[in-house]
This record gives C-alpha cells, sequence and structure tokens, in this order.
C-alpha cells in the first residue's frame, strides 16, 4: 500500500555528486514531513537533512550542511537530496522516511519520529 522507493545512488570519486530521490506510492507526500537518514553496519541511523510539507522549511545535520539540499516536488510525489562535494565518509545507504509533523523540531533528528521507510539505496564514494 504505502510505499517509499530511494533512487539514483551509486559509487562516485571523492568531490563528486549525486542526486537521490524518494519516490512515494500510496500516500500524498504533500500531506508529510520528510527526513533524510544514512546509515553504515553496525552503526546507529544518522540524521541527514528534513523538509517540511510545503518545502518552505529546511534543517540539517552538521555533516552535510552547505554541501546537501534537500528539495520536494509534490505534484511528483517526490523528495530530492542533492549531495555535492562528497567525501568517503558520506558512503552509506541513504533512506528517506516520512512524518505526520506539520513541523519541523529537534525531534525531526531522530528516526523514531519517522513513520515510514525506504528500502534505502547505496551511496558509495571512493577517494
Amino acid at each position: 500500500q504505502v510505499q517509499l522507493v530511494e533512487s539514483g545512488g551509486g559509487s562516485v570519486q571523492a568531490g563528486g555528486s549525486l542526486r537521490l530521490s524518494c519516490a512515494a506510492s500510496g500516500l500524498t507526500l504533500s500531506d508529510y514531513l520528510v527526513g533524510w537518514f544514512r546509515q553504515t553496519p553496525g552503526k546507529e541511523r544518522d540524521f541527514i537533512a528534513a523538509i517540511v510539507r510545503t518545502g518552505g522549511a529546511t534543517t540539517y545535520g552538521d555533516s552535510v550542511a552547505g554541501r546537501f539540499i534537500i528539495s520536494r516536488d509534490n505534484a511528483k510525489n517526490t523528495v530530492y537530496l542533492q549531495m555535492n562535494g562528497l567525501n568517503p565518509e558520506d558512503t552509506a545507504v541513504y533512506y528517506c522516511a516520512t512524518s505526520t509533523r506539520s513541523y519541523l523540531s529537534t525531534d525531526s533528528y531522530y528516526p523514531t519520529e519517522y513513520d515510514y521507510w525506504g528500502q534505502g539505496t547505496q551511496v558509495t564514494v571512493s577517494s
């Protein structure tokens, strides 16, 4: 029924860029705040970025601020993560997720805030 599908991952060299997409079906994405997280094996899932329903406000994790840009196209039921200046430390599986919260807060930084999750897409950055 509800499905989030991340795409756009792959292997790039350090300094390169990728654009990830999060396509939703079974729900109207404009009704949801959307976050991006990433995770490496054995590690906690870390916050990357989030965007409110209208796209009018965003927030970023310290490790990616200034390099990554989150955006959304509600007409396409899709949220994007533009990743620039990639480093090997950015290597991870990237996930998108939805929240029913209508505003950003410190709660937005934690996976427990989110209800639906995609399957993830692998990003590998080589030096």
